[in-house]
């Protein structure tokens, strides 16, 4: 364990923090209805004891001798051709490295960031922004590889200041990225105009209120009850003066004595404990700053889907992607459990070590045998001292909770509480816990083992084969991803992600499984089916879309708000005609404005305004939001290829390569900038340079069979036709999914005269591609005649 302050250093940092936040904060901690841990604590002191110390409690702090555990004595470390020294002066720490411009600097740490098993370092610049150091230091034990400085980004290339990740960077700003859930009662302070930060927070840690909000009320109640009428229920409102009444959740859990299963008593019927904690503890996005403790998380925030690069098919963690959007996968999660159910909300710590929290709820005596578990129990003298060990293969996290390691150095737990499913690994090439231990054999071995060892045991089917099908384009995704998204029993998040999925595939969508799911008791299913109306015909999208524009969550309203946009043009459009629906989209459009406000810092919100405005047709609010973007991040390539394309829309081809190849002089490697100039070359019918841009594009991103396409074509153009078609076939190989790739192998054999080469290529497509209007069908047969005439 790394060493942590004892109660008299706590309070001398306490009392450290207040007096720097009375002078930096003005005093933000006596308003706003919060009143601070110390207050609490007055009456609340066995749940400040434990809090005291724990990683909420350490998660930001003044930079004192009592916080800072990094090696400040003139300390050198060296990391992508900079060497960096951590030195004190005049009773600061110090550190001088690379700055915003590259060159060598000295930089005051203001705040540490966290305790164990790492120690960010945070530097406040003059424009309020405050930055985190891109090298930590590694709190853990010597003896386990720790008190050292090391990379937080070890294996990135070309980092320097330039780089997206570098510590000056906008991805490494607090105020933005960390502070919301480091600090209690935060104002962002964010100004759009100046591009400044005045940030203030009620307390630097995350205490009482941040979980139990703002306090005030609930104090003046708790003066205003003498201790005679102290148990009296009319001395106290409704949940005490608090926003939200955590305990409301507490129950029993009771072992069924014939199935041996736990079962909740009684049943589940609030989740503000979920709620509260999920703010902070899931990959997401903010949409709204105002946050009450009760409030559904997709109220405020967009939470992250199992999308690809952040999840693996199946679900399991890939991406730093925290807990909640595992969790809520769980047969826990859908059974009642809450956080803290296993964690005690206070000190964090677990309710009780290694498997023992395990069987609170499941019998040892069914669970914790080598009949379950199948590994040996014991290290072979007899005591059994290992049993429930982790890493023994007795621990039940060792199988149900496989760890992925993050920050170099933090190792974090899978909350799906999945059965190890093999099997999927043999099928889709996802992990299991399985070989996480037993790295040296194969998934077959592992899928054999469990074979072996359960007979043949009950394996149903698993959202991971339709997710996976959904990302690769693979001819059944569709009707496997339909499939998914009707399924109650499965998890909203999967179902949500099939949605989403579902909507990038060349199919029509059914409109009465998108309204099936508009009328769904889950958020995050209602917000999916917002998402997805833009793929409908308008009637269809507008019957299903009026009722979620007025939906009880904000997301719901805001995602709908943004698909139906474009049909309230197209209705505005039709002379003589009342437009209910932009009447209806009005105040959904507002809400969804001021949730990219919020971020109003990113370049991410402005491209997100600018497309806003395109689908309502105001291209020069548009044009003023991209070059918003731009002016934020120069490098933002998104929102210059957009700015393009709606000078393209004008017909000003000139301004629109202006803005091309500027934004090409700073990152000529650019797969989309090269795309976007190709196609402007072909317009301009200069197809040598078209070849060369698109040809580029396509090499530089080979995961984009659309940018493959798109340059065979080019060279079938420029009279190229032996190199398009060799580009189509080795897209093809990579690609064998895409039905445009595949189709323009038959169309350009054909037109190539070569009959045989164009009759495979179309009996492949038969065989993999959905044909219900039978044209390729028709096609294969003229080239079958074509082919007989010419062998006659």
């Amino acid at each position: 364990m790394c060493p942590t302050p004892d109660a008299g250093a706590r309070r001398r940092l306490r009392w450290l923090a207040l007096a720097w936040l009375a002078l930096w904060a003005t005093g933000l901690a006596a308003g706003n209805g919060y009143v601070g841990a110390e207050r609490c604590g007055a009456c609340h002191a066995d749940e400040l004891a434990a809090w005291r110390g724990s990683h909420h409690d350490l998660a930001m702090a003044a930079a004192t001798p009592e916080t800072v555990l990094g090696d400040f004595d003139d300390a050198s470390f060296t990391a992508h051709g900079v060497t960096s020294r951590f030195y004190r002066k005049d009773g600061d720490y110090r550190v001088r490295t690379d700055g915003p411009d590259g060159a060598p600097a000295d930089f005051r740490i203001h705040y540490t960031f966290g305790w164990t098993p790492l120690q960010q370092y945070l530097v406040r610049f003059p424009d309020g922004r405050v930055q985190a150091l891109g090298i930590a230091w590694d709190t853990r034990p010597a003896e386990q590889g720790g008190q050292r400085w090391f990379h937080l980004y070890p294996d990135e290339d070309a980092y320097d200041h330039r780089h997206p990740l570098h510590w000056t960077g906008r991805d490494q700003t607090w105020n933005y990225q960390c502070a919301e859930c480091h600090s209690t009662g935060l104002a962002k302070g964010y100004d759009a105009e100046a591009d400044r930060y005045d940030t203030t927070w009620a307390e630097i840690d995350v205490a009482c209120e941040a979980c139990h909000g703002p306090g005030a009320d609930h104090v003046a109640q708790a003066e205003a009850a003498t201790a005679d009428d102290a148990d009296d229920a009319d001395a106290w409102s409704a949940g005490k003066g608090l926003a939200v009444d955590l305990a409301a959740g507490s129950a029993s859990w009771l072992q069924d004595p014939t199935t041996g299963l736990p079962r909740r008593q009684p049943p589940r019927t609030s989740h503000a404990e979920l709620n509260t904690c999920s703010r902070c503890h899931a990959r997401r996005g903010q949409i709204h700053a105002d946050y009450g403790p009760d409030a559904p998380l997709a109220d405020t925030h967009r939470l992250a889907l199992l999308s690809q690069g952040l999840y693996h098919a199946d679900g399991q963690i890939l991406d730093e992607v925290f807990v909640h959007g595992s969790f809520i996968q769980s047969r826990m999660h859908q059974a009642g459990v809450s956080c803290g159910d296993c964690h005690d909300p206070h000190s964090l710590q677990l309710r009780a070590p290694g498997n023992a929290v395990c069987a609170r709820c499941h019998a040892p005596a069914r669970y914790a045998t080598v009949e379950h578990h199948h590994h040996p129990v014991g290290d072979g003298d007899g005591d059994g001292d290992d049993a429930g060990r982790k890493g023994s293969g007795t621990a039940c996290v060792d199988c149900h909770m496989p760890e992925q390691m993050y920050m170099v150095v933090d190792p974090r737990a899978d909350h799906s509480l999945r059965i190890p499913r093999p099997d999927l690994s043999v099928q889709l090439g996802t992990p299991n816990a399985c070989n996480g231990c037993h790295t040296e054999q194969s998934a077959d071995w592992a899928a054999d083992q469990v074979t072996a060892w359960y007979g043949q045991p009950l394996r149903p089917p698993h959202y991971a084969t339709a997710l996976q099908a959904g990302r690769e384009r693979a001819p059944a995704a569709p009707g496997l991803l339909a499939a998914l998204a009707a399924d109650a029993a499965a998890p909203a998040i999967a179902r949500a992600t099939a949605v989403e999925l579902l909507a990038e595939q060349p199919m029509p969508l059914d409109p009465e499984l998108l309204t099936r799911l508009a009328n769904s008791d889950e958020p995050l299913l209602r917000a999916a089916a917002a998402r997805a109306l833009e793929r409908l015909r308008p009637d269809a999208a507008v019957r299903i879309g009026l009722g979620l524009l007025d939906d009880p969550v904000r997301l719901v309203r805001i995602d709908a708000a943004q698909a139906l946009a474009t049909f309230a043009r197209l209705e505005a459009s039709i002379p003589g005609r009342e437009s209910p629906l932009r009447r209806a989209l009005a105040p959904a459009l507002a809400e969804y404005r001021a949730a990219q406000q919020a971020n109003a810092e990113r370049a991410e919100a402005w491209l997100n305004l600018g497309l806003l405005a395109v689908r309502l047709g105001d291209n020069e609010a548009a044009e003023q939001d991209y070059r918003q973007a731009l002016k934020l991040e120069p490098d933002f390539t998104p929102a210059a290829v957009n700015l393009a394309d709606l000078h393209r829309a004008r017909g000003d081809d000139g301004s629109a390569r202006q803005v091309l190849e500027a934004a090409l002089a700073g990152s000529p490697d650019d797969a989309d900038l090269l795309h976007a100039l190709g196609l402007l070359e072909v317009r301009a019918k200069r197809l040598p340079a078209a070849v060369a841009a698109l040809g580029r594009a396509a090499a530089l991103a080979p995961e984009q069979p659309r940018y493959a396409y798109v340059h065979a074509l080019a060279q079938q153009g420029a009279g190229a036709m032996d190199a398009a078609l060799a580009s189509l076939a080795e897209a093809a190989l990579r690609h064998p999914n895409d039905r445009d790739i595949a189709l323009a192998l038959v169309t350009l054999n054909a037109e190539r005269g070569d009959t045989a080469a164009a009759i495979r290529w179309a009996e492949t497509y038969i065989a993999r591609f959905p044909d219900p209007e039978g044209q390729a069908a028709a096609l294969l047969d003229r080239l079958r005649s074509e082919s007989a005439l010419k062998h006659r």
